[in-house]
């Protein structure tokens, strides 16, 4: 009988092959080297093990016969034991049964879309077989380190080696540094998304930014934790980088998700998903765009072909609201909905005032949600959570929810992160919609144009302060705006009485 790995087993076992990587090569690194092999050798441990059951309950012939049906192909001349067992060259090795594990493994076809397959899964294969930065010897020291345990499903199962993987993505995430944010979110932010969005059975579900595909995952888990049906949940992404796509779908396959459409490839300039000469449309979307990019083609964008620019077109040096455009023209006509991690700034930029008018016109915005610092690696930035909705309800209509949860937040071990009660907190704001003092309030849209279209969160729900505290300089600064918004409409309105 298999014996189970402990999850902390797991994580050091993991870890430890990093650590063999240490002085070798970068540590932004890491994950292309470790990621491809944490997939081969699981891949490989399961084969076997189905095998092997096969093996016991009909024979040889029967096993050979039945493990043609596996979800994934392993050819014999590419399992990981005939790579582990080779003694020179094995960077050559290592990618000559990844090549063949991709071809043995295609995507299908269905309903218009392709889903899962492998190709390309295994990333650049071109690094395996550079000997100046990982000679044999190295690769051999990974390769005695992933052999020491079977990751096996019952060894090892599903939930538990997704939950492994997330932990190196976090680990691989502290240690890269300012490398962090294009592949990895905060995933106490990312449940609260999930929570707000609550993904139901049979739904579809779409990340256009999707980093190591954390956001997806955690959706799912919503509602494999309620114990509801989420295998038939249809399951979209796109991402720009080619390494951390290929990590996106190992994560998902590794989380036992199976039915998804991942893409590498230039949201904004080549959407992946495209129906009827538009963007396809979900019922659920999420993201945490890159920030204020200037690298973007701004022209393409101002004549979009697929009408994504309909709230105006943004300025070269920040794309975020292109993002934005495109997230809602990917949302359902029935009951789309989005949960947008944003810069906090894109409240009250001059710069798309235009863009932001328009977007509260269109009573799409649902909910403005201020989070706390220092919750992105590296960085002490606030960010915010924009809800938008294409079915409001009808209370909410021409009305935008505002929640201050900038002081909603835990710092330990140098690390900040939401607790299980700011989730709660935050979320029950979100779904009650009933102003609570110096925490959230219900705006009408036309109080927020009357202001010039600031969106500004403490405009509408300022943080209790203490009489005695000094405060910091976002907060004067948004108090200091406050007020003169207040005295320049008390003006106006003596001008009018007289």
């Amino acid at each position: 009988m298999t014996q189970q790995i402990t999850l902390d087993e797991l994580e050091r076992y993991l870890w430890q092959a990093a650590v063999d990587l240490r002085g070798q090569i970068d540590a932004a690194a890491y994950k292309d080297y470790i990621f491809p092999l944490v997939f081969f050798k699981r891949i490989c441990d399961v084969r076997d093990e189905e095998y092997n059951g096969y093996v016991e309950e009909g024979g040889e012939d029967y096993a050979q016969m039945m493990i043609q049906d596996s979800p994934i192909q392993i050819p014999t001349e590419a399992h990981w034991n005939v790579v582990f067992n080779t003694s020179e060259n094995i960077g050559q090795a290592l990618v000559d049964a990844f090549r063949q594990i991709e071809l043995a493994n295609p995507g299908k076809n269905i309903d218009g879309r392709m889903v899962g397959g492998l190709e390309g899964i295994f990333g650049d294969k071109a690094i395996w077989t550079n000997k100046n930065k990982m000679p044999d010897h190295i690769i051999r020291n990974l390769l005695n380190s992933f052999n020491k345990l079977t990751l096996s499903l019952a060894a090892c199962p599903a939930d538990e080696m997704g939950t492994g993987y997330e932990y190196l993505i976090g680990k691989f995430a502290d240690d890269a540094g300012h490398t962090a944010q294009e592949f990895y979110t905060n995933r106490t932010v990312v449940e609260l998304m999930a929570e707000i969005l609550q993904l139901q059975p049979h739904e579809s579900i779409y990340d256009p930014t999707c980093g190591s595909g954390g956001m997806l995952i955690k959706s799912l888990t919503y509602l494999k934790d309620k114990g509801e049906e989420w295998r038939d949940v249809k399951v979209y992404g796109q991402e720009i980088n080619a390494g951390t796509s290929a990590i996106a779908r190992m994560n998902l396959y590794l989380h036992g998700i199976h039915d998804f459409s991942i893409v590498n490839d230039d949201t904004l300039q080549r959407p992946a998903f495209v129906k009827g000469g538009r963007v396809q449309q979900f019922n659920v979307v999420l993201a945490n765009p890159p920030y204020s990019i200037k690298s973007w083609n701004r022209e393409a964008f101002e004549h979009d072909k697929y009408g994504r620019n309909f709230l105006g077109t943004p300025p070269q040096d920040c794309a975020d609201y292109a993002f934005i455009q495109h997230i809602l023209a990917s949302l359902n006509e029935d009951n789309g909905r989005c949960a947008i991690l944003l810069p906090l700034g894109l409240l009250s930029k001059v710069s798309e005032l235009e863009m932001r008018t328009n977007l509260i016109k269109s009573d799409l915005l649902e909910a403005i949600i201020g989070l706390g610092p220092n919750l992105f690696y590296n960085s002490p930035m606030e960010a915010m959570i924009m809800v938008c909705n294409r079915n409001k309800a009808a209370e909410m209509k021409d009305k935008i929810l505002f929640i201050n949860a900038v002081n909603e937040v835990v710092r330990k071990n140098a690390e900040s992160k939401l607790e299980p009660q700011h989730i709660q907190k935050i979320s029950k704001a979100f779904f009650e919609k009933k102003d609570v003092e110096h925490f959230c309030k219900v705006v009408d849209k036309q109080t927020v144009l009357d202001n010039g279209s600031n969106m500004t969160i403490s405009l509408y729900a300022m943080p209790k302060i203490e009489r005695e505290e000094v405060l910091a300089l976002d907060d004067s600064l948004s108090l200091w705006i406050k007020q003169s918004v207040e005295m320049n409409q008390g003006i106006t309105n003596l001008i009018n009485m007289l």
